[in-house]
Parts: structure tokens; C-alpha cells; sequence
């Protein structure tokens, strides 16, 4: 329908154009009106019959080529039937002719130039889509022009670079899930084998002190029981399913009651602990969750801080409360400042028990904090450095 009406159009704007410039006699109307038609007759049909052959060429330029000689023989037709109207004598018909298969020719070598570099750049993209296919994602067009097939260049640049980030995403998350997996089998085989130990011993009654065995044996339940507890936590975090009461809540009160929690295990290790407060810091959220977020905060510190030195927490408000836990330890490494918060991160490669862990806690905290609208990040050392920044929300 859109072709037809094309045609109509150009039919009604050859006819202007015929009488505004020549003012016809009817006669010359007539017969203009006749070979406008029977053009626009035979451009339809070209236009039905054409695409269903070039459909089937295996060549751009062949198509582009035999589109050329269409055209032009529909022109042929036309300027051929013109003068068969107009009464040309033979000797200037066959000169027409002749000008126009010159024409032709000319008409043929333009378009074999033209689409050279067209068919170029599409065989760049039929390569450049097979290497990826074969798996090689540095493969690129390398197409700039501004038409469709420049647009189709970039989309295929665009789409090998997303899969190369989505492979690039895929093989991170693979090596975070063995590390994960090394993590808990370490944590889990550790305490395992030697409640096994602790079993063993007190079956063959070789005990020397059963109390200190059970006590032993007390303390690697727990630690076993918190891990997995931070295994179903994260778990519960990252498929968006964590339920936090909204309360409020003074997070100064909360960094107090996380060191008093921790000043055991610090006092163990030699590590001082220390608060510092300025201003309220009120904001709404659920208590137990950041909490839990603060206290991993500070254990992480406590965990690589060394003996004699002192952990910091401190607490500001002004628009939003900000939350600040300092160690003396080596602190991030640039690298694993940006990935610290991901989840089985660790910054402890030997994995000992008494450091490191499986990597949970500052995955854990970040996710509390997002889950409260909130921003976590760490600094580089030395000195550990981690932070978070939470809303000032008032009670109503």
C-alpha cells in the first residue's frame, strides 16, 4: 500500500511539475498522463519481482549491482515508450538507446564501487560475530559510520563487551565460591576434627580433665552454630528477604553495647577498645540488625589489629550518622578495598582460625546497611578503615 501510494504521488507531482513548466495542450496532457502511468505500472511490478530475486543472491554487491540495472532498465522502459509517443525517428530512437546502455554501464560501475566498502564492513560483522561465536570476546567490528550498518557495527561491539563482562563477572563469582567453599570447610573441619578428637578421648576414658574437654567442646559448638547463623543470614540478605523492624534507635547506644560484647575477646588478644561520641545519633531501623552490623565491624578490627594497639569506634551526627571503626592493622589493600564487602572476601590468606574467618562479616554488614538505606565503604591502610552512613530519621 505504501509503494502504491508513493507511486500515486509521484504520478500527481510529475503532472504539476508538467504544467506549471510547459502549460500542455490537452493532447500533451494526455499523453504525458499515459507514460507517467504506464512508468509507475512498471516500476510497481519491478518493485513485486525485484526483492524476491535479490532475496536470493549470496552477495551484497551482486544485489546492489542487479538493483542498479533494474533501475535503469525501468528508466530505459520508460524514456523508450516516451519516444514511441512522441514519434522519434528510428536513428534518434536507437541513439537514445545507446546513451542510455551507456548509462547503464556507468550506473553498474557506480554501484560496484559504492558497495565495496558496504560489503566490507558487513563481512566485518560476519567475522566478527563467528570469533565470538568460537569464544574469543577481544573480537570487535571496528566499524565507525553513521548509518544502519554503523549502528549494527557498535551494537555488536556493545553486546561482545557485556558478554565479556558478564564472563568476566562469572569467573569472580567462581572463585569466590571456591574460596567460600575452602573457607567453610576450614572453619567447619577445624572445630569438627577436634570435637572428634574430644570424643574419642573421653569414650576411651584417656580424658586427664573431662570438664576442660567439654568446655572445649562447648566452645567449637558455638562456633560452628555462628557460622552457620552467618551463612543463613547472608543467605536471607542477598534474596532480599531480610525483615527489619523500624524503631527508633540511638546508634551511639548500639557501638556501646558491641564493644562491651567484644571487650572480652579483645581483652584476650591485648587490644584496647575505645568509643567516641559526638552529637545524638538517632535514626529508625531495627536494632538487632545494625547491632550485628557494628559488632562484625569491630570483631574484624579486633581480629587484625595487633596486640598493644587500640580499636576506635566513632560515632558522629550532623545530617546523617556516620559510623567509623579504626584499627592499627595493615588496614585494605588497594584491591581489596573495592571487594571487601562482597561476600567470602577475606583479607587473610593463610585462613588461620583466630583471623580472617570465612569472610562474612563486612558482607554482612553491608547488607544490613543497604537494607537500611544506608552507605558502607573502607579506606586504604595503613590502619584499618571502615565506615558506614545512615539517614537521620526522626521519630514521626
Amino acid at each position: 500500500m505504501r509503494v502504491v501510494l508513493a507511486l500515486l504521488g509521484a504520478v500527481v507531482l510529475g503532472l504539476v511539475a508538467f504544467e506549471v513548466a510547459l502549460e500542455p495542450s490537452s493532447a500533451d496532457r494526455t499523453q504525458v498522463l499515459v507514460i507517467f502511468v504506464i512508468m509507475a505500472a512498471v516500476t510497481a511490478l519491478a518493485g513485486l519481482i525485484i526483492p524476491r530475486y535479490t532475496g536470493r543472491l549470496r552477495s551484497l554487491r551482486s544485489a546492489v549491482m542487479f538493483l542498479a540495472i533494474a533501475s535503469v532498465a525501468v528508466v530505459a522502459f520508460a524514456v523508450t515508450i516516451s519516444a514511441q509517443l512522441m514519434f522519434f525517428e528510428t536513428h534518434d530512437l536507437i541513439l537514445l538507446m545507446v546513451a542510455v546502455g551507456f548509462g547503464t554501464a556507468l550506473g553498474v560501475t557506480l554501484a560496484a564501487t559504492v558497495s565495496k566498502p558496504l560489503e566490507a564492513d558487513l563481512a566485518a560483522i560476519r567475522r566478527t560475530a563467528e570469533r565470538v561465536a568460537d569464544g574469543d570476546l577481544s573480537a570487535h567490528t571496528g566499524i565507525e559510520r553513521p548509518d544502519e550498518v554503523g549502528a549494527a557495527g557498535r551494537a555488536i561491539d556493545s553486546m561482545v563487551e557485556q558478554l565479556a563482562a558478564a564472563l568476566a563477572d562469572r569467573e569472580a563469582d567462581e572463585k569466590a565460591r571456591r574460596q567460600f567453599l575452602a573457607a567453610v570447610g576450614h572453619d567447619l573441619r577445624s572445630p569438627l576434627a577436634a570435637l572428634t578428637a574430644a570424643v574419642e578421648a573421653l569414650e576411651d576414658g584417656i580424658a586427664p580433665d573431662p570438664e576442660r574437654y567439654l568446655r572445649a567442646m562447648r566452645t567449637d559448638l558455638t562456633a560452628m552454630s555462628h557460622l552457620v547463623d552467618d551463612l543463613f543470614l547472608l543467605a536471607t540478605i542477598e534474596a532480599g528477604k531480610l525483615e527489619l523492624d523500624r524503631d527508633v534507635i540511638d546508634v551511639a547506644e548500639l557501638a556501646d553495647e558491641s564493644i562491651d560484647a567484644l571487650r572480652a575477646i579483645a581483652d584476650r588478644k591485648g587490644v584496647a577498645l575505645r568509643l567516641d561520641v559526638e552529637g545524638g545519633a538517632p535514626t529508625v531501623g531495627s536494632s538487632r540488625a545494625l547491632g550485628r552490623a557494628i559488632r562484625n565491624l569491630v570483631d574484624n578490627a579486633i581480629r587484625h589489629a595487633p596486640a598493644g594497639s587500640q580499636v576506635v569506634v566513632r560515632v558522629t551526627a550532623a545530617d546523617d550518622v556516620v559510623v567509623r571503626v579504626e584499627d592499627g592493622g595493615p588496614g585494605f589493600s588497594d584491591d581489596l578495598v573495592h571487594t571487601a564487602f562482597e561476600g567470602f572476601v577475606t583479607g587473610d590468606p593463610a585462613r588461620s582460625r583466630t583471623r580472617g574467618g570465612a569472610g562474612l562479616g563486612l558482607a554482612i554488614a553491608r547488607g544490613v546497611v543497604d537494607a537500611h538505606g544506608g552507605t558502607i565503604w573502607a579506606e586504604s591502610g595503613p590502619g584499618g578503615k571502615v565506615a558506614f552512613r545512615l539517614p537521620v530519621v526522626s521519630a514521626s
